[in-house]
C-alpha cells in the first residue's frame, strides 16, 4: 500500500520560510498529479498548489508567487517551498496523489504549519 509522509512543518514568524517535503513509499510520483492542500481551523480544505506530469504547476491565487511545488523523481518526493509566509497560511497542510482520471487518491497524515509572532 502506498504511503505518503510529509516533513518540514512547525513555527514560523511572519515573512518567513517553510519548505515541506512529501515523501511517497513508491514511485507513483512519476505517473501521478502530486498536490498539496490545506485545512485551517473551521474551514474547508483547499488546494493550494498541485503538479502533475505533463503540464505546469497549478497554484492558488493566495499563495500566487510566494509557494513554489516541485517534484525529485529520484526520491520519490514532492516539496512546497513557502516564503513570505503570512498568519492566514497557518493550517495542516497534507499531501496528495490522484491517478490519471482521479480513479486513485491518497492522502498523507498531515502536517502543521503555524505562522506566527
Amino acid at each position: 500500500q502506498v504511503q505518503l509522509v510529509e516533513s518540514g512543518g512547525g513555527l514560523v514568524q511572519p515573512g518567513g520560510s517553510l519548505r515541506l517535503s512529501c515523501a511517497a513509499s513508491t514511485g507513483i510520483i512519476r505517473f501521478y498529479t502530486m498536490s498539496w492542500y490545506r485545512q485551517a481551523p473551521g474551514k474547508q480544505r483547499e488546494l493550494v498548489a498541485s503538479t502533475a506530469t505533463t503540464s505546469n504547476p497549478n497554484y492558488a491565487d493566495s499563495v500566487k508567487g510566494r509557494f513554489t511545488i516541485s517534484r525529485d523523481n529520484a526520491k520519490n518526493t514532492i516539496y512546497l517551498q513557502m516564503n513570505s509566509l503570512k498568519p492566514e497560511d497557518t493550517a495542516v497542510y497534507y499531501c496528495n496523489a490522484a491517478s490519471p482520471g482521479g480513479l486513485y487518491s491518497i492522502w498523507g497524515q498531515g502536517i502543521q504549519v503555524t505562522v506566527s509572532s
